[in-house]
């Protein structure tokens, strides 16, 4: 009796039940649908009694026969039909760890070590932030431009306590086209003067921000060329102070600041119109609170009164403005030590240190446009905003040199005051001196 299906010959037979070089039937057509039956062990799928297939190959073990009656025998795994994953846990694969159902050789997952892992986070925050910071530090002290050499001022006095810094603010033209010129109210006209001057003596007792007139009485006194090296003697001559600077530039602006007050010079800083505009824009807009509104065709100022944040532009018009004032060049040098002080505030707020889209643009924006002595180092300019800053927020001085009259248009400072000034500041002490 033929023990496979109607249909099928004997060369199916070898082909299906002991193993063949392909794989798959001739075609699905010659299967045909039959009742599958739960045979009795060593009965064929079909109820009657048959050989079983003999082993597919060399080392090839029989495979389990299809005879639940759900298309899947006993030594199948079930878990397949049920959609189950081998290796899962209770899955029967052997590839779980030991102690899991079914587990093999592996043995459990360890927990992570969560101390490990923060000690390695915070090592490799620390580093990138020291890292940064170094880059940072060298990138912006290469950028300096120290271009004023100290050593060339003759005869300076002994030096006090504290640090005393002379800022001046120059009205360079220097890189700006025609276009900036007519935008920014500067006029064309040829070299370079200084439109504002102040000393910042930064102390243990406070800072102390002195603005010094341009218009102020001073003498000329014997100095080094800063450039030819000759030796100019004195001659009592006496001059606006601004003229100083631009006879000789910035060596002999030392020279006659420290000949006119006694007091020694430790660090020069200068800004012109360009970069002062460029870091009230980088750091956003100052604001600050005038008084008084006023408007100056020369300077292009137009302001209300209130609080407003200016730009680059408003910003430079305003600390340029004298001709709408009684005081003139009196109450422009108390608009500048009111606006730089706010400008320094607004760079040291985190909102800038913590920004990098701020932080560099406006570090770059200052640090291209200053001029500082060979000296100066970063360390010194940065002590030099924070002090403007203290003094913006009340813990330190400012005020104008003291006048005690004029003559020839010349300021002429009050001298018994700048005597008492000088000595307070050397000594390092808390300034009682007033100004106008």
């Amino acid at each position: 009796m033929n023990d496979w299906p109607e249909g099928w010959s004997g060369d199916d037979r070898d082909r299906y039940g002991r193993g063949s070089a392909s794989a798959q039937p001739e075609s699905a057509r010659v299967m045909r649908q039959v009742r599958r039956d739960q045979g009795a062990p060593g009965q064929g799928a079909y109820g009657r009694q048959g050989p079983s297939a003999p082993p597919y190959g060399n080392g090839v073990p029989q495979q389990p026969s299809y005879v639940d009656g759900q298309g899947h025998g006993g030594g199948y795994d079930s878990g397949y039909n049920t959609g189950q994953v081998y290796g899962a846990p209770g899955g029967g694969g052997g590839y779980g760890g030991p102690g899991e159902p079914g587990g093999g050789g592996r043995g459990p997952r360890p927990a992570p070590n969560w101390r490990k892992r923060i000690k390695w986070t915070a090592i490799v925050v620390i580093t990138g932030l020291i890292v940064t910071s170094v880059a940072t530090y060298f990138w912006a002290d290469s950028k300096l431009n120290r271009e004023v050499d100290l050593s060339k001022v003759i005869d300076r006095p002994e030096q006090g306590d504290g640090t005393n810094y002379l800022i001046v603010g120059s009205d360079s033209r220097a890189g700006l086209s025609s276009e900036q010129k007519k935008q920014l109210h500067t006029g064309s006209a040829e070299g370079k003067r200084t439109d504002s001057m102040m000393i910042l003596h930064t102390g243990s007792n406070g800072d102390t921000l002195i603005s010094l007139p341009r218009d102020s009485d001073v003498e000329i006194p014997t100095f080094v060329g800063s450039e030819s090296g000759k030796t100019y003697k004195g001659t009592g001559r006496h001059v606006k102070l601004n003229a100083a600077y631009a006879e000789d530039g910035p060596e002999l602006l030392v020279r006659t600041v420290e000949f006119n007050t006694g007091l020694k010079i430790d660090h020069y800083v200068e800004i012109g119109f360009a970069g002062f505009a460029s870091i009230v824009d980088a750091v956003g807009g100052v604001e600050i609170d005038i008084d008084k509104g006023f408007k100056d065709k020369y300077s292009g100022a137009d302001f209300t009164a209130g609080k407003q944040k200016l730009n680059g532009d408003q910003a430079l018009a305003f600390v340029r403005t004298r001709h709408a004032f009684a005081a003139s060049d009196l109450q422009r040098t108390k608009n500048q030590q009111k606006f730089l002080a706010a400008l320094a505030h607004q760079v040291a707020t985190p909102g800038t240190v913590l920004n990098p889209f701020k932080l560099y643009p406006t570090l770059g924006a200052g640090l291209d446009s200053l001029i500082v002595d060979k000296d100066m180092g970063l360390y010194d300019l940065g002590s030099m905003f924070f002090a403007m800053k203290g003094v913006n927020s009340g813990d330190g001085t400012s005020l104008n040199m003291p006048i005690s009259g004029s003559t020839g248009g010349n300021l002429v400072w009050d001298k018994a005051k700048v005597k008492q000034l000088v000595q307070e500041l050397n000594n390092d002490e808390k300034v009682t001196v007033s100004g106008n």
